[in-house]
């Protein structure tokens, strides 16, 4: 079963409205695109998702419900592109989830969890170059340069050359777990579980998640009509930076003309943060799901 996480925080925050256009960027198993659906009768949902097996499964959850919505089996990146193809310029509300959904996290065979033996894949589109790819042909400093800049390892060199020491009997996720924990030893500053980062960091690399949501925001904020509104819920510090910059860029007068007296449409700010903080889960929340525990919530407005 796949939880969504700040659910109801989210749809509130999205002020929906019954004949309004919405578009959920990341659709996974559609926990938050149901409920947009139903409450958009009049309206149409654009979703985007490239895990063939998340929209097989979404497809019939939302054909229950209703026929008003579309799905484009993409990464979320060509957005733009995908609406402009449906003669959509404009929309009235978007949502990004950039967290994994648990039947992903949980499927064996999907690679993405280091407490799960599976191939090293990591693939959410199940194409281009796998985990096992990235292991297999970088070099030690490429691999050392990944762990430390989306993994934040502070022993990126030191695992990386462990290995590719012995990258030729790692082909599933526990080969790779034991090498990590060979190579960390008894590091005082770990906790149970060292392979995290790495995980983290390979998964990054696998599906450029961070270059695309860097591309695709700017983007977003354009295609919102006055009034609508941008959420994004991110699960670690490196996507929430992004996000958290990129919002602030859009939000204030650019630094061109900041200070003049008539600034120009084009340098005026685009949107209003409507939270300064996070929106973090309720304990409450945290106790049903712990995977909840690292999510923050940012929500802009058009203006």
């Amino acid at each position: 079963m796949h939880y969504s996480v700040l659910k109801k925080e989210l749809i509130e925050s999205l002020n929906i409205k019954s004949t309004g256009i919405y578009v959920d960027a990341t659709l996974g198993y559609a926990g938050d695109a149901s409920e947009i659906l139903r409450k958009i009768k009049r309206g149409y949902l654009f979703a985007f998702d490239q895990d063939p097996d998340a929209v097989a499964y979404s497809t019939k959850l939302l054909s229950s419900i209703g026929s008003n919505y579309k799905i484009f089996p993409c990464n979320f990146v060509n957005m733009k592109e995908c609406l402009k193809s449906e003669n959509i310029t404009g929309v009235d509300g978007i949502i990004f989830d950039l967290g994994f959904s648990s039947p992903q996290i949980d499927s064996e065979e999907r690679g993405f969890s280091f407490m799960h033996d599976g191939p090293l894949d990591m693939r959410m589109s199940k194409e281009g170059a796998s985990a096992k790819d990235i292991i297999d042909t970088y070099s030690v400093d490429e691999l050392s340069n990944i762990f430390y800049k989306y993994g934040e390892e502070r022993l990126s060199k030191v695992i990386a050359r462990k290995i590719k020491e012995n990258v030729s009997n790692i082909n599933t996720t526990l080969e790779l777990v034991d090498v990590i924990r060979d190579a960390v030893g008894a590091n005082y500053f770990y906790s149970k579980h060292p392979e995290r980062k790495i995980f983290q960091a390979l998964r990054i690399e696998v599906n450029g998640e961070l270059k695309v949501i860097e591309e695709v925001l700017p983007d977003a904020i354009k295609l919102l009509n006055k009034g609508g509104r941008l959420c994004v819920i991110t699960f670690h510090s490196l996507e929430d930076r992004i996000v958290k910059n990129i919002f602030k860029k859009y939000s204030e007068v650019d630094a061109l003309v900041k200070g003049e007296k008539d600034i120009p449409d084009e340098y005026k700010p685009l949107i209003k943060l409507v939270n300064k903080k996070p929106i973090v889960p309720s304990d409450e929340e945290l106790k049903e799901n712990s995977r909840s525990n690292s999510a923050k919530l940012r929500i802009v407005e058009r203006i």
